[in-house]
């Protein structure tokens, strides 16, 4: 797992997923985690195995102690802080045995909710217990809550998963129904201008391409689009028009290093046509990402005989990009400095 990035946010679960006193395991960047909501409403995240005897704490319950919240591991009862991973209380002791319980902690990934969805904070310091700089904000603005949540595993590494997902050539042959782009439409020049952003770039706003039916039967003629992606693995479209707004992202988590996690989160506000075609529209974007994982799934038939693939010039430069800006997030850390975005402005061509 030496090439998955660290010291940098990544999307954990949606807010919906955790309830309150509940909590489940779920596997980030190879180790196991146990997500979920204390008592008080704090979302919280830990490494889901108890220093003891090794058992998943997931396995066990929320419970307060000495006015803490705290997760009881299910083997010998012994408690950890939701907010700290700090042990608590271990029950066997008794009087007069000299042990700190304190001095044992589970590792805590600092966690920050906000628009409905859970970043957690993956620090390269396993033992990692400051202030974490702070979340992406993805330009959410006010928006409070999803419209819908879909997700999907790819038998894919981050790399692999990430490449695919933002290729800009794949669409006229791998999403060609009429529900997005009919084969009748056929291939358009597209020229777009790029942009640095924050630890990644972006296409800047512009009107969708002729061929792009659905956008024209939702929003009509006066809309715009801007598409971003940021490091680690985040890509979110914003589709606004005077008066409406959808915004889609899109969060990459490695699950381990042939396993990528996809979730898709979908707002929009005063889009009243999106309201009524929501059921049609859940099943379609779950469908979309179907389309790209079955591609996925043909590629590693080819690559379990080497890991080699071509890339050329202007459809593979964002895979390019990618790849540059994880080796000067590697190299900052490394050298205890800032990170410098490699991105130049610049405009790519390319038929879709």
């Amino acid at each position: 797992m030496s090439e998955l990035l660290r010291d940098i946010w990544y999307f954990a679960a949606t807010s919906r997923e955790l309830k309150r006193g509940e909590m489940f395991r779920r596997e980030i960047l190879g180790e196991p985690l146990v997500l979920g909501r204390d008592a008080e409403g704090r979302a919280f995240a830990l490494r889901d195995i108890c220093p003891h005897r090794a058992v998943p704490l997931s396995a066990g319950r929320i419970t307060e102690t000495l006015g803490k919240q705290t997760v009881e591991c299910p083997y010998h009862g012994w408690r950890f802080g939701t907010q700290d991973g700090v042990c608590r209380e271990i029950p066997s002791l008794v009087q007069g045995q000299p042990y700190d319980c304190t001095n044992i902690r589970v590792r805590h990934y600092p966690a920050h909710e906000a628009n409905g969805i859970v970043l957690i904070y993956v620090a390269a310091d396993k033992r990692f217990a400051g202030e974490p700089p702070p979340p992406p904000q993805f330009d959410l603005g006010d928006f409070s809550a999803p419209k819908f949540v879909i997700h999907r595993t790819f038998a894919a590494s981050m790399d692999n998963a990430v490449v695919g997902l933002m290729d800009p050539a794949h669409v006229p042959y791998v999403h060609n129904q009429w529900r997005w782009r009919p084969p009748s439409t056929g291939k358009k020049l597209k020229e777009k201008r790029f942009v640095p952003r924050e630890r990644g770039w972006a296409i800047e706003r512009h009107r969708p391409a002729s061929n792009s039916l659905g956008y024209r039967i939702l929003f009509g003629s006066d809309v715009t689009t801007e598409i971003c992606f940021m490091l680690p693995g985040f890509r979110w479209e914003v589709v606004e028009t005077p008066k409406a707004r959808l915004f889609t992202l899109t969060c990459l988590t490695p699950e381990n290093e042939e396993s990528t996690r996809i979730t898709q989160v979908t707002y929009w506000k005063k889009a009243p046509l999106l309201d009524v075609m929501k059921p049609i529209l859940i099943p379609a974007s779950g469908e979309f990402l179907d389309q790209d994982g079955r591609m996925v799934d043909l590629q590693n038939t080819g690559l379990k005989y080497g890991p080699s693939m071509l890339w050329i010039d202007d459809i593979d430069v964002q895979a390019k990009w990618y790849l540059k800006l994880k080796r000067e997030w590697a190299k900052s850390r490394e050298e205890k400095r800032d990170f410098v975005n490699p991105i130049e402005p610049t405009t790519l061509r390319w038929m879709s």
